[in-house]
């Protein structure tokens, strides 16, 4: 079964403040979207697997560890989770990145697809889809199932976000992927919307309405 992770650090918790605030503008958005982002990689990371090389330093040769592997490849969920993109690359910057767009039919609420392009070796990658909100899990348990179709080595999901009813629905969909959560909300509203949530997390970073 899945594993879920909600992240419990203050600093997490104190720029979420700020996120959630109606009167953040766009450019401040992004950039706390950036920075839990990059807070929550770093935990989302610390199960890879790493080998062991020989380091010349200035005093002696030792043994050191480096990540094993062909590493991580980071894949946004289009359009918003862009904006998670900067931050976990400054942890791994030799991440490759691929993209799957997918927007959510205002009508039905399920996810349509019109773009996926990932990494052509990712069969031999980490994978961490990224999405700064799940609300009901569509989009996320569709570009997961996509991903599967090319064999990635394991996949992780990361977002900023979460209402019960779409982690629920996540886990139920692909038990086999883990979840890291910045701040599990409490409901989803009638619009399908995270409550108290922080609005539309694509609006908010590109300043579009």
């Amino acid at each position: 079964m899945a594993k879920v992770f909600v992240m419990d650090h203050p600093l997490i918790h104190h720029k979420l403040t700020i996120l959630r605030n109606e009167k953040t503008g766009s450019k401040e958005f992004r950039n706390l979207i950036s920075e839990i982002a990059t807070l929550m990689c770093y935990e989302a990371t610390r199960d890879l697997p790493l080998k062991e090389v020989e380091t010349k330093t200035p005093i002696c040769v030792a043994k050191t560890k480096v990540i094993a592997g062909k590493k991580l490849a980071f894949v946004p969920i289009l359009r918003a989770g862009l904006g998670m993109v900067d931050g976990v690359l400054s942890l791994v910057p030799s991440a490759r990145v691929g993209h799957i767009g997918l927007y959510r039919d205002p009508e039905t609420l399920k996810p349509v697809e019109y773009y996926c392009k990932l990494p052509a070796d990712i069969e031999h990658r980490e994978v961490i889809v990224l999405d700064p909100m799940l609300a009901t899990g569509g989009s996320a348990i569709d570009a997961i199932t996509q991903i599967k179709l090319r064999n990635p080595m394991s996949i992780k999901f990361m977002c900023i976000i979460a209402a019960p009813e779409g982690l629920e629905a996540l886990k139920i969909a692909h038990p086999d992927v883990d979840i890291y959560i910045g701040s599990l909300d409490d409901h989803l509203n009638d619009h399908g919307y995270i409550v108290p949530g922080l609005g539309d997390a694509g609006d908010r970073i590109f300043g579009t309405k």
